[in-house]
């Protein structure tokens, strides 16, 4: 069964169903309208290069069988070539103003088109109702001269109302920031199509040095404020001087059959990092970075009290997530809450972690998590494949303060988190190297239940110690089973743990626990 998950007016997506993470079974071939268009191994493919308004069919070949699927294209007002408004794309000539003037006079419903060239730009702001389309070899690269990004308040005062109109945040915070190199505010119907790259230049700028001491918060590649309706389809995001993509209270936001990628020692470089969104989809993408791949989130304390906006229906599917602090994150701004994830048929190499939770102290009692599921996951060489931390210690400035990091049974208060029930299921985990799972809850806020079912861990033949989660006074471990700390519940079934030093299971502060079908070898 092949579904569309996108259908634009010049490039279309679509998932080929089945039980896989991200691979699928084997090579295949894709026609359209009976001529060979691609051959793709994973689960998601696209076609590029399409008439508005068109009717196509695609087959997908594999194993000697053909599947069919027909669509029509949307239609579209108009297609306006960037270079008919003096852009010259050869890397050198800045062409920010050019750029602009081609989105500002872009008919509604039109489509700005980006020929091969590298286009040298300062921020750009986009518009309701448009598509920008990067062809194959095209690229948007951020200009390195910070003193010309402007920088944009967190947020602007009415005059006449004195209302509030947030503008910029980073962090959980509302803050000032300089303009991420795309961004949208308060619009609607976006695409952001092709084959192309945003590259936001960060490694031959000044962003990734020093950059705790700069008048603003870091830019994003794609920052997206209050935004309904965007999609990001096919292109590659790369090196932002920060996060790449940021949602940021928005609704119905899709990234599919991106590559979003930054050097492992870039600092801060999340792939994608959707806040206090509503209907997030993830399909298809892959992910190398130098932080966390996804990383759902809703603010830090104040921001979340102010607005009581939780992330909410959130679906992560096919992805590759190759290399990341964490590969799936839920926090540590989750003081708003988080619920309705779903996470499923993924594929993690080589991240720091796989499934990864963190909160701590003063993210407030708003900060619930519930309906989570992760199911049929892969994961190699991670070096700890689950990890909840109520302990997190970064991004704060209390972050190495008593409050933060006392075992002790602290007061509950409005300040105090709280984590529900979590359940992980049909995972594969080879060549672990830290720890099976490292789980620790607060001891006056532990978290309410664990479920592990059809879970199988090994670890490397050759393990180097590490630290699962980060946290103060945090240990070193090498081949730590499953650890769990202040956890009322705890349900294991059908689990199995090879190759792991001391107790498989180390579990500490409980109500319950059940272990049906728990191997160790």
């Amino acid at each position: 069964m092949i579904q569309l998950l996108y259908n634009g007016s010049s490039s279309a997506c679509f998932e080929i169903a089945n039980n896989n993470p991200y691979y699928a079974p084997e090579e295949y071939t894709v026609l359209l309208n009976g001529a060979e268009a691609c051959k793709g191994d994973s689960n998601v493919f696209s076609l590029f290069g399409l008439a508005p308004d068109t009717e196509y069919t695609a087959e997908v070949c594999m194993s000697g069988n053909t599947e069919k699927i027909s669509f029509r294209t949307a239609s579209e007002s108009s297609c306006v070539n960037v270079k008919d408004f003096g852009a010259a794309g050869d890397g050198i000539k800045e062409d920010t103003s050019a750029i602009q003037a081609a989105i500002n006079f872009l008919p509604e419903n039109g489509r700005l088109y980006f020929p091969e060239g590298t286009y040298l730009t300062l921020p750009l702001s986009l518009k309701s109702h448009m598509t920008l389309e990067l062809s194959e070899n095209a690229v948007l690269l951020g200009s390195t001269d910070r003193e010309r990004y402007p920088v944009i308040p967190a947020f602007a005062v009415d005059p006449v109302t004195g209302k509030e109109i947030p503008l910029a945040s980073f962090e959980g915070n509302e803050v000032g920031c300089y303009q991420s190199l795309i961004e949208a505010a308060y619009a609607q119907d976006i695409a952001i199509v092709g084959k192309g790259r945003i590259d936001g230049n960060g490694q031959n700028g000044d962003w990734w040095k020093d950059y705790m001491n700069f008048p603003a918060s870091r830019p994003r590649a794609v920052f997206l404020n209050r935004c309904s309706n965007v999609t990001l389809h096919g292109v590659t995001v790369a090196n932002s001087p920060s996060w790449h993509i940021h949602p940021f209270f928005s609704k119905q936001i899709s990234v599919l059959n991106c590559f979003i990628t930054a050097p492992k020692v870039s600092p801060n470089t999340d792939a994608i990092d959707p806040e206090s969104c509503d209907g997030m989809n993830i399909i298809g993408c892959r992910f190398s970075v130098g932080d966390d791949c996804v990383a759902i989130k809703s603010g830090k304390f104040e921001m979340a009290m102010k607005y009581r906006t939780p992330a909410d229906h959130h679906v992560i599917r096919n992805c590759l997530m190759d290399f990341g602090h964490g590969a799936l994150t839920l926090g540590s701004e989750l003081s708003a809450g988080i619920r309705n994830v779903e996470v499923t048929k993924c594929l993690f190499r080589g991240t720091d972690r796989g499934l990864r939770i963190k909160t701590r102290r003063g993210r407030g009692k708003d900060s619930v998590i519930t309906n989570v599921l992760f199911d049929n996951i892969r994961m190699e060489k991670v070096l700890t494949p689950i990890v909840i931390n109520m302990w997190y210690n970064c991004c704060d400035p209390d972050r190495y303060t008593e409050y933060v990091w006392s075992r002790e049974h602290l007061p509950v208060d409005e300040r105090t988190p709280h984590l529900g029930t979590f359940t992980f299921r049909n995972m594969e985990c080879t060549e672990a190297q830290v720890a099976a799972c490292y789980i620790d809850g607060l001891p006056e806020s532990p978290i309410d239940r664990v479920e592990f079912e059809n879970i199988s861990v090994t670890f490397a033949e050759e393990c180097a110690p590490g630290i699962p989660a980060m946290q103060n006074f945090a240990q070193n471990r090498c081949r730590t089973g499953l650890y769990l700390d202040n956890v009322k519940e705890i349900s294991l079934k059908n689990v199995r743990v090879s190759g792991a030093e001391g107790e498989a299971l180390q579990a500490a502060h409980y109500e319950n626990i059940s272990t049906e079908g728990f191997e160790t070898l």
